[in-house]
């Protein structure tokens, strides 16, 4: 693989584990509001707004390291697809972010005593992170060359 093109598949995959844990960490934000409000407690707007900006500094990153193993084994999956299937490079990328961000999630509920990610515990959130995890796999596949290009 050319330098140029080693960069690129290296930066998109930053880009794609950025946008991925962005997602994710805004869904889990929104679900833990939504426990504090579901136990009666009045949640002011602005504790909203603060709470996402929150934990995209203290819990993306934590989410961020899952999310980018994850990406670095489930999109090179979506490539060997890609290549087999000669086709669907989107497609396959976008499924294959969002298997591996629910392979991850379900994996920590597995083997750890306690789930780490409080909204994990509800099947709706892990759906909507492993969403953001698709997402992360269609801007990988937006911002790579597909095989045809890579020559």
């Amino acid at each position: 693989m050319k330098a140029g093109i080693l960069m690129r598949v290296v930066l998109a995959w930053v880009l794609a584990v950025v946008v991925a844990a962005a997602l994710g960490s805004i869904v889990q934000s929104v679900y833990n509001m939504s426990a504090i409000a579901g136990l009666g407690v009045d949640v002011p707007i602005r504790e909203w707004f603060r709470a996402p900006a929150h934990d995209l500094v203290f819990f993306a990153p934590f989410w961020a390291a899952v999310v980018a193993v994850a990406l670095l084994l489930g999109l090179p999956v979506a490539a060997l697809l890609a290549r087999l299937l000669g086709g669907g490079r989107h497609s396959l990328y976008f499924l294959a972010g969002g298997v591996a961000v629910m392979f991850a999630l379900g994996l920590m509920a597995t083997v750890l005593p306690i789930t780490p990610i409080a909204a994990a515990r509800f099947p709706t959130a892990m759906a909507l992170m492993a969403l953001g995890g698709a997402v992360g796999g269609l801007v990988f596949a937006r911002l790579t060359p597909g095989r045809a290009a890579a020559g």
